[in-house]
């Protein structure tokens, strides 16, 4: 898709439910669509949309092995409920071998440590992953409220590093939506979540800065 047909689509899809945002692209996938989560916060809503639409629909999850024992029982409750078709990707150093070697996680004060755990940590499997799924459809569980570099973007976006056309059917909705979903659909959630990655909810680890 050019930039055109993707400003028309996004003014197109403002209007649609996240369902049917969903039912669009898997149409357009082909075969060849997936979704990427890190079992965050309200993850269950792009999660159950997803497989509402095509139940088998590839999940890709990065373990990089410094989630809290919370978001790891939340991951199986999701793939026990949602019967998620998981890819499971982890680094190729553990997180013992990382902190025996490197220390414990680097905090926010010190960038060049933070982006080196990240690209080592995360980035490396998410890339992997994404190379051995090869999508031509990634859902994303963005949304405008999050931080203002996703405020920038919109339903639609090309993502250029992978090939493929990225979409967020709930990019539009607020914590108030999401949570009236999940209570419609009786979706557990789980808020003990920390990403070592960013150091900062407001900030990017590189995966979807890259596009």
């Amino acid at each position: 898709m050019n930039n055109a047909d993707i400003v028309a689509d996004n003014v197109q899809l403002r209007n649609k439910s996240a369902l049917e945002i969903v039912q669009w692209g898997v149409a357009r996938g082909n075969g060849h669509a997936l979704v990427t989560t890190n079992f965050r916060p309200f993850e269950a809503v792009v999660l159950h949309l997803c497989t509402q639409v095509q139940p088998d629909m590839s999940v890709l999850w990065v373990d990089h092995g410094y989630n809290r024992p919370a978001t790891y029982r939340y991951a199986q409750k999701l793939r026990d409920r949602l019967r998620l078709n998981l890819k499971l990707y982890s680094p190729r150093m553990t997180a013992a071998h990382h902190d025996a070697v490197y220390g414990a996680i680097p905090t926010i004060e010190d960038e060049a440590e933070l982006k080196r755990f990240s690209a080592v940590m995360k980035l490396e499997p998410f890339q992997r992953g994404m190379e051995e799924l090869a999508p031509a459809i990634w859902f994303t569980s963005l949304r405008k409220v999050q931080n203002e570099f996703r405020a920038g973007l919109d339903i639609l976006s090309e993502d250029k590093t992978y090939g493929t056309l990225k979409i967020s059917p709930v990019f539009y909705w607020t914590d108030a939506e999401m949570e009236a979903y999940m209570k419609q659909h009786d979706l557990p959630n789980e808020w003990d979540y920390f990403d070592p990655a960013k150091a900062d909810e407001k900030r990017e680890c590189g995966i979807h800065v890259n596009s």
